[in-house]
């Protein structure tokens, strides 16, 4: 469980993040859930960013949007995320991806749920 979260950064494949919903299940009444999704949270972003500079082309493109989705229901979820990921996404998102629909709303989703008056972000 402590190891899953920077094997997803990597990956980006499907089976490692239904380990991750599966885990996520098992903590569903737990203390440690809200911890645990930030730390999907911040894999997630850290995943999005990777495939975004290492694929400059748009050729995962389902894999991608499934990712963004997941980085959309997390966030309002936990509704935190760290600075420094946040940075690295919009910058790299809207370097290689300012074309993407799906990418432009899911930045616009999250920056409605980050940047509300009661934000420290």
């Amino acid at each position: 469980m402590d190891r899953l979260p920077a094997a997803l950064e990597r990956a980006g494949n499907e089976e490692s993040w239904a380990v991750a919903d599966a885990i996520s299940t098992v903590l569903k009444n737990s203390e440690e859930l809200h911890s645990w999704r930030r730390r999907l949270l911040s894999a997630c972003i850290k995943g999005l960013v990777a495939m975004y500079s290492s694929s400059k082309d748009e050729s995962k493109q389902e894999v991608e949007r499934s990712m963004l989705l997941r980085l959309e229901e997390l966030l309002r979820v936990v509704e935190e995320v760290d600075p420094d990921d946040w940075c690295n996404l919009v910058k790299t998102g809207l370097k290689y991806r300012y074309r993407d629909e799906t990418f432009l709303k899911v930045l616009n989703v999250a920056i409605q749920l980050l940047y509300k008056k009661e934000s420290s972000l």
